[in-house]
């Protein structure tokens, strides 16, 4: 057996037993593919794949168990690979965040900027996506780093270490009625038409709950993924909008006034994923610190060996 089968297996899973998709994945041809998955069947004696005809459908139970050790291999020699390149050159590099757009707008760039002072050397690269997607990302390699608010201590395949806890503002325009109310009540906010984020994003949840238990349906009229488009249409005139405190800026965001309603929604934590036993470099742990500043390289080893409980601010 041989890490090309290992990666075929791998690939193929991740593509939804389409072979031909697997093949393009790796730069290779869709019968060798095949012909290294029945190689590594014939050998370990077990089908990894049920198939219909010559087609992949699914795993078989032994090949699921035979798949976590796939993962495990892979991932061991990608840290190999990574302890090498490590000491080869400790100060540079490439390091990938996946981050979603309120964190990456206002959560990463302090934290950045500080990082680039200390590693000028360091390529860095941030995607952005969904709090699910940024978590694939890091599972599936393509990033190193993931934040979110939403979803990341969901993945077994990942650590997730707190950063922050912020809290929801409304956000009204300058001469909205409701900033004549000293606090803000669920009641008051559904009198209102509301634009916040999209149910994925940004602790939605807990705006959705908040409303449900006091028997409220509130007129949401728009929703988004990030803050910058929920402030343009309150600009607008189209509702309230309901978004993280750290989004708002009253230097910046001069014709919008925002009240706290935390007392309404409660408070949300940011969360850095790492992938459960990754080997990282040295400078991937100086981010980390840097956006949890809780945490130091030790108990982030610890973490990632799974020798620690779970951390909360």
């Amino acid at each position: 057996m041989n890490l090309h089968q290992f990666r075929f297996v791998r690939e193929a899973v991740r593509q939804n037993f389409n072979l031909t998709e697997a093949a393009k994945a790796l730069y290779t041809s869709q019968p060798g593919v095949s012909k290294a998955i029945i190689e590594l069947e014939d050998e370990l004696g077990v089908e990894i794949f049920t198939r219909h005809g010559k087609r992949v459908r699914s795993m078989t139970e032994p090949g699921r168990i035979i798949l976590a050790s796939i993962e495990r291999i892979l991932q061991e020699v990608e840290s190999l690979k990574r302890i090498g390149k490590d000491y080869a050159a400790q100060d540079q590099g490439n390091l990938v965040i996946a981050a979603t757009h309120t964190q990456a707008r206002y959560s990463l760039p302090a934290a950045i900027a500080e990082f680039k002072r200390r590693y000028p050397k360091v390529h860095l690269s941030i995607l952005q996506g969904s709090p699910s997607q940024v978590a694939e990302m890091v599972i599936h390699d393509q990033a190193d780093v993931a934040i979110a608010t939403e979803g990341l201590s969901n993945y077994k395949e990942l650590v997730s270490l707190p950063c922050f806890t912020w809290h929801h503002v409304a956000v009204m325009p300058d001469d909205h009625p409701l900033l004549e109310r000293k606090q803000l009540s669920l009641d008051d906010l559904s009198q209102y038409p509301l634009i916040t984020y999209e149910n994925a994003f940004a602790g939605r949840t807990k705006i959705n709950d908040a409303f449900r238990l006091r028997g409220l349906q509130p007129d949401i009229v728009l929703e988004a993924i990030d803050a910058d488009v929920i402030k343009t249409y309150v600009e607008l005139g189209l509702g309230v909008g309901i978004m993280a405190d750290i989004a708002f800026n009253g230097d910046r965001d001069r014709h919008l006034r925002a009240m706290p309603v935390g007392h309404l929604f409660g408070s949300n934590v940011t969360r850095v994923a790492l992938k459960q036993g990754a080997y990282l470099r040295g400078y991937v742990y100086t981010l980390v610190e840097l956006l949890s500043p809780s945490m130091n390289r030790k108990l982030i080893e610890q973490a990632l060996k799974g020798e620690s409980e779970s951390y909360e601010l």
